[in-house]
Order: structure tokens, then C-alpha cells, then sequence
């Protein structure tokens, strides 16, 4: 039955794009013919590519984290991300994300099915300078890494067939919705007025909550890595990541602008920041500076920024890579949640909390003339509690949805690895040969 089913899904895929012009109406139509800009459209490619080798990244990050007979299995679960969220972006995620708000909380999934009306002749309606397929592919690349985030809770306990299911549901039922309200100039949180610039909530809370989620469905694990098996990884994986984050934040200013250049700065030091503080808290508290826990601390900082990248000040940034640091460090060090293998829900929820907060206090409209409503500093008062509303919101919804995915997941097929194979590692079937 498994195999007759995985069967008609890869049929449907293939078969379906053949005969989508004749199946599908394009419904598309643009108002005016868009003005593009060559330098701006130059801008968003270099940007998409960035994002996507972040991804990649993380492969190498959590890699080099985990037992070293389990260091391919939790790269592939990177690698898979980008294969299956990819194609289910084209047939329904982005119409999901982005396609005509279905009462603030989800796109028409008809509208873009199969990617139609997405091509070079139209546009974003926030993006009138780029085609439409640019935006849309340079969204993919958030859709694929987010998930790709959540493996690092459950790294080492997995089965791969379970685990793909789990992100294609939670592409759909948690990362679309949520997309679509704080990015879609329809969505719940953006006419509140939430200011979430490149995904403290659309990508790192939902992660992060997800992750939680995942950890505690699956149990203690049987297998306690008290070290990085691949130090080096981690570092490669770490600047990956940061060089990767210039595309992830810079581009979400959707234009080669100054907002760009504001939020890329703003991820540089934000993350030196991390960095900074983690390992002067690893020395007031006694320990050894180490390359993991350095790394950590950049990723927090990065985390942190991504929400108020392009609202705040290069000095902002600073302070909110430090206090966002500090407080996952005490979460990590102090609670650290046993079943979460990575602190996935240390670094990115709380990472990105703290962000969204922080958002709240340090928006200036001096950097950002676009946002209605200032900071908590700047003598602003709404948006504070617009963007903790925002954090309740996403952190119930991701947490409940994904761990109801998890419960249907298991009983379609068993996520959990044996004990045996837990302990042993999880690279034994990738040497197997057909």
C-alpha cells in the first residue's frame, strides 16, 4: 500500500505539469506592466542563491553536532528539505503564502497552482521592481530552510520516510498560514501593523516551536552526545550560515536599496554580538572559550536580528544580538531541554522572541520611514504589544498544529528509530548498496 501511494504521488508530479496549461486558467492578470529594474531584479538572483546555500549550511552546522555515525543521516535531512519543499512549493506552497487572502489567514491555494501566473511578466504587489517568479523563488528558499531548522531536535532518532511527511504537513498547515499573515499585505498580523522584516516569526518561531513540539513527542533520548564529533563542520557550517543570512535578511528589503544595505549590517554585527556575548559569559562563568559554543552565539544573534534587521539602528543591532544571547545562553546552560538533541528551540524560539520584542523597543522610523508606529524607545506603545501578540499567537499555533502533525504522522508510519538503532547511528542504511 506504502509503495502504491508513494507511486501515484510521484505520477501526479510529473504528469500534472505536462497538462497544467490546459487544466489551470491563468488568473493572473497585472493592473499595469511593471517597470523592472535590472539592478534590483540582479540583486534579488544573488539573493536567492545565498539563502539557499544556507541551507546546505545547516547540513554542515548540525552535522558536525551530532555522533559521527549519524553525521550523513542529519545532513541528508537538509538536503531532503530542499527536494521535497521545493516541488511542493511550485503545486501549492507559495498559492498557500501569497496567493488572495482567504480572510487574512491563508492564500487561495487554486490561484498559483503549479506556479501558474508566476512568471516574468508580472510582479509582487511590495515588489513592483523584480518579476513575480523572482519573489516567489526567493521565498522558496525560506520555505525550505525553515523546516530543515526543526531536524535538529529530533537529530539521531528519525526515520527519514516519517520525517519527510512531517515537513511537506508542516510546510502546508503551519509555515503557509503563517507566512501569509505576517508577509501578505492582507495577512492577520500585517495590517495590525506586526513588523517581522525577515522571518522572526515566519521561519525561527515556527521552528523553534515546532522543534519543542518534536522534542517532547519523541522522548528521552538513548543517546547523549556530550560533544561536537565534528568541530570543523560546525565551524563551516556557522559561516555558511552567516554568509548566507546577508541574502536572508538584505534581500527581504526586496529591492537594491538602502533598507538592504541597513539590514546586512545590522546581521553583521548582530551576530558578532552573539558571538561576543555568549563567549564572555562562557569566561565570567569559568569555562573555556570553545568554537561550538561561539558558534552558538553567532547563530542567536542572527536569529535575533532577522525580525528587526531592516527597522532599527547598526547600534540597536548590537544591543539586540547581546540581550538575545544572553538570554538563550541561561536557557541552554541553566534548562536545557534534554529531548531537544540541538537546542533548536533554545536558539531560534527564543532567538527569535527576543528579536520580536526587541523589534517592539528599537523600530525607528529614521531607518525605516515606512512602519506606522515607532518603538517603545521612540515613544511608541501599540507595537510593542502588536508584536507580543504575534508571539503568542505563532508560538500556541506552531507548537499545538506540529505536534498534532507529529501524532498523525506516527500512526500513517513509525517516526521513532529503534534503540538499537539509535544507539548504533542512523548511517548504516546509507552504505547499503541497491
Amino acid at each position: 500500500m506504502k509503495r502504491i501511494f508513494l507511486t501515484l504521488i510521484l505520477l501526479l508530479v510529473m504528469i500534472v505539469p505536462i497538462f497544467s496549461n490546459l487544466i489551470f486558467v491563468d488568473q493572473v492578470i497585472p493592473v499595469t506592466t511593471p517597470k523592472f529594474d535590472s539592478g534590483d531584479t540582479a540583486w534579488m538572483i544573488v539573493a536567492s542563491v545565498l539563502v539557499l546555500l544556507m541551507t546546505p549550511g545547516l547540513a554542515f552546522f548540525y552535522g558536525g553536532l551530532v555522533g559521527k555515525n549519524s553525521v550523513i543521516t542529519t545532513m541528508l535531512q537538509s538536503f531532503l528539505a530542499m527536494v521535497v519543499i521545493a516541488v511542493l512549493w511550485i503545486i501549492v506552497g507559495y498559492s498557500l503564502s501569497f496567493g488572495p487572502s482567504v480572510r487574512g489567514i491563508i492564500g487561495d491555494p487554486s490561484t498559483h497552482f503549479f506556479f501558474q501566473g508566476v512568471g516574468i511578466q508580472s510582479s509582487w504587489i511590495l515588489s513592483p521592481t523584480t518579476p513575480l517568479i523572482i519573489f516567489a523563488v526567493y521565498q522558496m528558499m525560506f520555505a525550505i530552510i525553515t523546516p530543515a531548522l526543526i531536524s535538529g531536535s529530533f537529530a539521531e532518532r528519525i526515520n527519514l520516510l516519517p520525517y519527510i511527511l512531517f515537513i511537506a504537513l508542516f510546510s502546508l498547515f503551519v509555515y503557509a498560514p503563517i507566512a501569509h499573515m505576517t508577509w501578505h499585505p492582507d495577512g492577520f498580523f500585517f495590517k495590525l501593523g506586526v513588523l517581522d522584516f525577515a522571518g522572526g516569526t515566519v521561519v525561527h518561531m515556527s521552528a523553534g516551536w515546532a522543534a519543542l513540539a518534536g522534542a517532547i513527542y519523541l522522548g528521552e533520548r538513548k543517546l547523549h552526545v556530550s560533544k561536537a564529533e565534528q568541530v570543523p563542520y560546525v565551524l563551516l557550517g556557522t559561516g555558511i550560515l552567516w554568509i548566507g543570512w546577508l541574502g536572508f535578511n538584505g534581500g527581504s528589503a526586496l529591492a537594491a536599496n538602502g533598507l538592504a544595505a541597513q539590514a546586512i549590517a545590522n546581521s553583521v554585527v548582530a551576530a558578532a554580538a552573539g558571538g561576543f556575548a555568549w563567549m564572555f559569559l562562557d569566561k565570567i562563568r569559568g569555562y573555556e572559550i570553545t568554537a561550538v559554543e561561539t558558534c552558538l552565539g553567532i547563530l542567536v544573534g542572527l536569529v535575533a536580528i532577522t525580525p528587526a534587521s531592516g527597522y532599527v539602528s547598526i547600534e540597536h543591532a548590537v544591543s539586540i544580538g547581546c540581550i538575545a544571547s544572553i538570554i538563550s545562553y541561561i536557557i541552554v546552560s541553566e534548562f536545557k531541554i534534554i529531548n531537544d538533541a540541538l537546542d533548536v528551540f533554545g536558539c531560534h524560539a527564543l532567538g527569535g522572541i527576543s528579536g520580536m520584542l526587541l523589534t517592539g523597543v528599537f523600530a525607528n522610523k529614521a531607518i525605516n520611514p515606512g512602519i506606522t508606529e515607532p518603538g517603545l524607545l521612540f515613544g511608541g506603545s501599540t507595537l510593542i504589544v502588536n508584536q507580543i501578540i504575534a508571539i503568542v499567537i505563532v508560538s500556541v499555533f506552531s507548537f499545538a498544529v506540529s505536534y498534532l502533525l507529529f501524532i498523525i504522522v506516527n500512526a500513517i508510519s513509525p517516526i521513532k528509530v529503534s534503540e538499537q538503532q539509535e544507539i548504533d547511528g542512523l548511517d548504516g542504511n546509507q552504505f547499503i548498496n541497491k
